[in-house]
């Protein structure tokens, strides 16, 4: 059985250790609350349209396919990172006794490498590679809608990011060192209104893209009600998926069966699906199981090279761990390089 949840893929780090101290990761609220990001694991060429409470939106692809909503772990990382210049310089104003603030500019610049560990995704080269295509399909897609952020209405084409730029190249690698990504007014209005909500850090781990979908739906809607309640065709339809309705259910039970969603426990009962606020982040979820160093990732992948996933590998060592009594190890870190050596006969 292949755990519903990605690993703890840097466990010597917190999250939002690089740039942001403390913040807690944010999105914005028009995205949670319409499907904007393609679903697919595969590149999504389609043209979508969406309806819903008197909002339109059309989405259309450019030559790389939509944006994914893995591809949104750069707006989340984007947001809250002008969440945090927005609410420094509110305070700021305060102190000067002033009611109007300087807004930070929509252009947001970090390092690559503080993106990829925050957002619990590879610092592998195929880590950076998947970031650039992110790039590319985030400013390829195409939006026109009359969903308004911070009160105003923007009916023209645009993309998720207006542009990206690579500030700065590592020379022997080649990897993308430091950049600046320009957000779209309409994603920029939305955190100058503070139309945004704080999510749970352990949504990176979430390792299907409909389940996190479901989860930005529950937290948008159910928030910290104690009970939110929906149709489950409906459901099918905020999420929108491009499944039919008895895969739909499928995913629905596989949540319910494993408790695995942040935040939320989930039922399905005549029908309508119901989400609880619990309030329970998942990082317990594994809580007994070992965990490894990211130095031993990094040799692990040199054993294994570059035709095997060594997520993969952690995964099927994990499973070999529990299946076989869950024995206490004394090297968790020496006993996946055994594994990892006898998978490749070394």
């Amino acid at each position: 059985m292949v755990d519903p949840l990605l690993p703890i893929r840097h466990p010597a780090q917190d999250f939002f250790i690089c740039d942001f101290g403390d913040v807690i990761p944010k999105s914005d609220i028009a995205s949670m609350e319409h499907p904007l990001f393609t679903l697919s694991t595969k590149p999504d060429n389609t043209i979508r349209h969406y309806e819903h409470n008197g909002n339109s939106v059309t989405i259309a692809p450019s030559a790389y396919g939509l944006a994914t909503i893995h591809d949104k772990d750069v707006l989340i990382y984007c947001i809250s990172q002008l969440m945090k210049g927005v609410n420094e310089a509110m305070d700021e104003a305060k102190a000067r006794g002033d009611k109007e603030y300087f807004a930070p500019s929509r252009k947001v610049r970090f390092k690559a490498h503080d993106l990829l560990v925050t957002t619990n995704r590879q610092t592998s080269g195929q880590g950076y590679k998947l970031l650039k295509q992110a790039f590319e399909r985030l400013a390829g897609t195409r939006l026109e809608t009359d969903i308004k952020t911070n009160e105003q209405q923007i009916i023209k084409g645009f993309g998720l990011i207006n542009d990206y730029e690579i500030i700065v190249e590592d020379p022997k690698t080649m990897r993308m060192v430091e950049l600046e990504i320009t957000l779209s007014e309409w994603l920029y209005n939305s955190v100058l209104g503070q139309e945004v909500l704080s999510i749970n850090r352990d949504y990176f781990r979430l390792r299907k893209p409909i389940e996190r979908r479901i989860y930005e739906i529950a937290r948008k809607h159910c928030n910290k009600q104690k009970k939110w309640r929906i149709g489950i065709d409906n459901l099918h339809k905020k999420v929108g998926s491009s499944g039919s309705l008895r895969k739909f259910k499928e995913t629905i039970n596989h949540i319910v069966k494993y408790s695995h969603l942040p935040d939320y426990s989930v039922n399905l009962e005549q029908g309508n699906v119901i989400f609880s606020y619990t309030g329970k982040a998942i990082a317990e979820y594994n809580h007994n199981r070992p965990t490894l160093h990211p130095d031993t990732i990094e040799k692990a992948r040199k054993i294994l090279g570059r035709n095997y996933d060594v997520y993969s590998a952690e995964q099927e060592w994990l499973n070999f761990w529990e299946t076989s009594g869950k024995q206490e190890l004394t090297s968790p870190d020496g006993a996946f390089i055994n594994f990892c050596k006898k998978r490749m006969g070394v």
